[in-house]
């Protein structure tokens, strides 16, 4: 076999293993020497194959793809420092469990730190922040080589895809020539199936969760981020059954679809109610049952760091729990659903009434506050999202936003954000490769410095159809940090924490062809809501104003606290 259809051989065995393993989407960044795999997965049909030339924002879009869909994504760069660009992505999808399949084109060994171009040490590139790598043999007519390549492609893929959920990097060495023979067929493979066991609880867990669930007198239910696809139905039946208040995450996508008759379980505004010292004092828990990832709601975290509940059970489909308040007491290595099969049945309690009395209150307090600030923008951009949409939340004010206006709902809206790491960055390509993944009207609220951070997503948009309306909050500056005790300093304050850069995006939207407002003022953000949109990006700029946000949120909080402190 000559060295073409070494290579071609190689290549399409790697393309075939990798969709044998469950792999339908690929995303690629343009280079010299990833050309064999970037052919052979174009040439592919059965493959969904996405291009971005910004190395940082194509592995973003991926993660935005495998976030969706649950499913692994494959992204692919040539060798150099493109294959660094992906590290942000890489770590991302790390702490939030996402998996990611890392393919890096490499040069031969020959080539490696001999001073060759575009040469870098691409073994073990990501480090502890993968959970498996390898760097593959060179093409050549070698049936050994072929058993390698299928075996350790759907290993990789499976070390994946087994909790916890994570990225894996396959390192692949090309020498030139790199052009492949396009009218070889793909070769069968001698491998041919991975099957995961069932996943149940045993006899003695399911004892144990029982006479937990049972014997507590004031318990709470939280829950965090969740993967996409859990059973809304099975949980709300499960939480019915149990009698508790469930304390839900914007991100565990329980505030939406919420059944009638669990409404009054579902308490939103924790995050507003933890606020008050008097409540606190009458809400203290015996017992905790978190699902899912820790909450972004810090007065939450501050108080069950405080009170340290008598037990703590946290369900976790992996063995390396998230236990960042050290407060844990029991660790359940299961499934959500696995967990919601437990048997149980509670009356309604006192303590659920406390919750949820104190929840009508501060939501009647949200209902009816006024002001111009970006919270009553954003209250009003979630009364008008359409019924069968997604929010993509930034970090840092969006998702606190998010997290406090937000409220429950029987709407079908999910809400995703990137909180493995929290990271302002990736957040449009993010965006943009959910909105590919789920085909359904898409919506990005996100800062100004994070829209800044990724403009170059947006390229992804001159590729592919998209359906995304982003919403700027333009506070010129970081305005999460107006929130923080750096901000009473005053000191060099604004130079190193407000940053602002006084830049405005309507030269952004033209150069992309985007449909595009400015807005000033609530009635015009009103108006621009119930505008049809005509193209496949719309921006909407909002302009706030930082220290207008602090005083309005401060005082909104306060109206809460008064509030639900005057209940009997």
């Amino acid at each position: 076999m000559g060295d073409k259809k070494s290579l071609t051989n190689y290549v399409r065995r790697m393309t075939s293993a990798l969709m044998n393993a469950g792999v339908k989407s690929v995303v690629i960044s343009p280079g010299s020497r990833s050309t064999p795999l970037a052919y052979a997965f174009a040439t592919t049909k059965s493959l969904d194959v996405y291009m971005q030339v910004d190395e940082r924002s194509a592995g973003f879009f991926a993660l935005g793809l495998a976030k969706a869909t649950g499913k692994p994504v494959v992204l692919l760069c040539t060798s150099g420092t493109a294959a660094s660009n992906y590290f942000p992505a890489v770590t991302e999808a790390h702490y939030a469990r996402i998996p990611l399949i890392v393919i890096t084109a490499d040069r031969p060994h020959e080539l490696r730190e001999v001073g060759a171009p575009q040469a870098i040490d691409q073994i073990q590139l990501y480090g502890n922040h993968v959970k498996y790598s390898v760097d593959f043999p060179l093409a050549e007519d070698n049936s050994d080589v072929d058993d390698y390549i299928e075996r350790h492609v759907q290993r990789a893929v499976s070390v994946s895809i087994t909790a916890p959920i994570g990225p894996i990097h396959l390192n692949v060495p090309f020498r030139e020539p790199l052009l492949i023979d396009f009218e070889m067929e793909t070769p069968s493979t001698t491998f041919i199936q991975h099957m995961k066991g069932i996943d149940l609880l045993d006899a003695s867990a399911t004892q144990f969760i029982a006479s937990v669930l049972n014997n507590a007198e004031k318990g709470l239910l939280v829950v965090g981020e969740l993967p996409v696809g859990i059973n809304n139905e099975l949980f709300w039946k499960f939480a019915k059954a149990l009698n508790w208040p469930v304390l839900c995450d914007p991100l565990s996508n329980l505030r939406s679809k919420v059944p009638k008759n669990c409404m009054d379980l579902c308490i939103d505004k924790y995050d507003a109610l933890l606020k008050s010292d008097l409540f606190k004092e009458k809400v203290i828990p015996d017992t905790v049952i978190r699902i899912g990832a820790q909450p972004v709601s810090k007065p939450l975290s501050l108080f069950l760091k405080k009170v340290r509940p008598q037990t703590v059970v946290l369900v976790d489909e992996s063995p390396q729990f998230r236990d960042p308040l050290g407060i844990v007491t029991h660790h359940i290595q299961s499934s959500v659903e696995a967990f919601l099969q437990i048997n149980v049945q509670k009356e309604e309690s006192s303590y659920a009434r406390i919750w949820s009395e104190a929840n009508d209150e501060a939501t009647i307090v949200m209902e009816n506050s006024l002001g111009s600030d970006e919270g009553a923008y954003i209250q009003m951009l979630f009364t008008n999202l359409p019924d069968g949409s997604d929010l993509i939340s930034g970090s840092s004010m969006p998702i606190r936003d998010v997290d406090t206006f937000f409220g429950k709902t029987d709407r079908d809206i999910t809400i995703f954000a990137n909180r493995g790491t929290n990271g302002i960055d990736g957040v449009v390509s993010t965006a943009l490769g959910i909105q590919e993944a789920r085909q359904r009207p898409t919506w990005l609220l996100i800062g100004d410095l994070s829209f800044l951070h990724d403009v170059n997503g947006l390229i992804v948009s001159r590729f592919h159809e998209t359906d995304l309306t982003i919403v700027i909050m333009n506070n010129d500056g970081g305005g999460i940090f107006s929130y923080l005790p750096q901000a009473e300093s005053g000191n060099h304050f604004e130079r190193l924490f407000g940053t602002p850069t006084g830049l405005t995006f309507e030269h952004i939207a033209a150069m992309y062809d985007a449909q595009y407002k400015a807005i000033e003022t609530l009635e015009e953000f009103e108006q621009e809501l119930k505008i049809e949109k005509a193209k496949n990006v719309r921006i909407i700029e909002v302009f706030t104003n930082r220290e207008a946000n602090v005083i309005a949120h401060h005082a909104l909080w306060n109206e809460i606290t008064k509030r639900i402190d005057a209940i009997e």
